[in-house]
């Protein structure tokens, strides 16, 4: 959130205008919503999975184009090169939160982006044991803009977080290859199973934007949703199934991590709300490490028996 601060302080001020994707991180929105809105900045949120929606978003005060993509928590992907042209036709500038792919699978400044943004805490780091972000940008004089903030708001990485990262760093390209492998074959083995409906992957043809994200990443990354047949309760009974697959909220290390967003993250959000959002009941997001990915597959297949059996077992079968 530092990092998100500081590119917002630094190429925003009152009267001006942001567009965001719908699909970010939570926190982005609500950062948008409060915080820079009371200082005089204002958002309009859109679907950036179709470019023409940015183009019809822009307002003469437009001064940035926030993209996540993949985005949180739906894997919807936006199309980095098409919305910086449209962005820079207008002046406008274009952040991408790369946390998703790392710069191992996808780098938004060679397709025309800004500034890229990354959570630390995630695949960079690699190891769940650091909290940081990091902001890159394109040249010197930026860099010496964005640091004045930094120094000003005081959003700085301490020096051992700082060691950690680097430690992470040594084998990140060996774990995106890893973690899109085993993804792969986990989605593959979902599609086809009976109780997943509405599973994204961008490794998959059925992803509706995997012709985007074909231009634009090397790998498909480790990120998996899903929709768990059975609602919030088959949800619950899901995470608590498990056995290898860790329950957590975050995601990008080496160990496979689930959640389920209408009981856990998001649960006090409210179901009307969740759904306006995107998030429906059985909605599950799977971080997929780097373990064996046979144990994982048979992980996710003892657990979704279990979904199944009480299924069964609510119909009176």
């Amino acid at each position: 959130m530092a990092a998100i601060h500081t590119i917002f302080s630094s190429l925003l001020a009152a009267g001006d205008h942001v567009i965001c994707s719908v699909a970010v991180y939570g926190p982005t929105t609500t950062l948008l919503n409060t915080v820079m809105k009371k200082f005089g900045v204002e958002t309009t949120f859109v679907d950036t999975t179709d470019a023409e929606n940015v183009r019809d978003a822009i307002k003469p005060n437009t001064k940035v184009v926030f993209i996540e993509t993949p985005g949180n928590p739906t894997l919807c992907i936006s199309d980095i090169e098409e919305i910086s042209k449209i962005a820079h036709e207008h002046n406008a500038k274009v952040v991408v939160d790369n946390t998703f792919m790392s710069p191992a699978l996808q780098k938004p400044l060679e397709l025309g982006a800004d500034v890229i943004m990354h959570s630390l805490t995630k695949f960079l780091n690699g190891h769940a044991d650091v909290v940081a972000g990091i902001v890159v940008v394109k040249d010197e004089e930026t860099y010496l803009h964005f640091r004045k903030t930094l120094n000003q708001t005081g959003g700085v990485i301490d020096p051992f977080n700082s060691f950690l990262v680097h430690r992470g760093l040594k084998t990140l390209a060996l774990r995106m290859e890893k973690h899109s492998q085993n993804a792969q074959k986990i989605a593959e083995y979902l599609e086809k199973h009976p109780l997943i409906n509405d599973l994204k992957y961008p490794g998959l043809p059925s992803h509706p934007h995997y012709e985007t994200g074909l231009k634009q990443h090397s790998a498909p990354g480790g990120l998996i949703k899903f929709e768990v047949e059975g609602g919030i309760e088959a949800g619950k009974i899901l995470m608590n199934s498990v056995k290898l697959c860790t329950l957590a909220v975050s995601l990008g290390g080496v160990e496979t991590l689930i959640q389920h967003p209408a009981s856990m993250t998001h649960f006090s959000m409210g179901k009307e709300a969740r759904e306006t959002a995107g998030i429906t009941d059985g909605l599950v997001r799977l971080s997929v490490g780097i373990e064996n990915v046979d144990d994982l597959i048979a992980d996710l297949s003892q657990a979704l028996e279990k979904v199944k059996k009480a299924n069964l077992t609510a119909v009176g079968v």
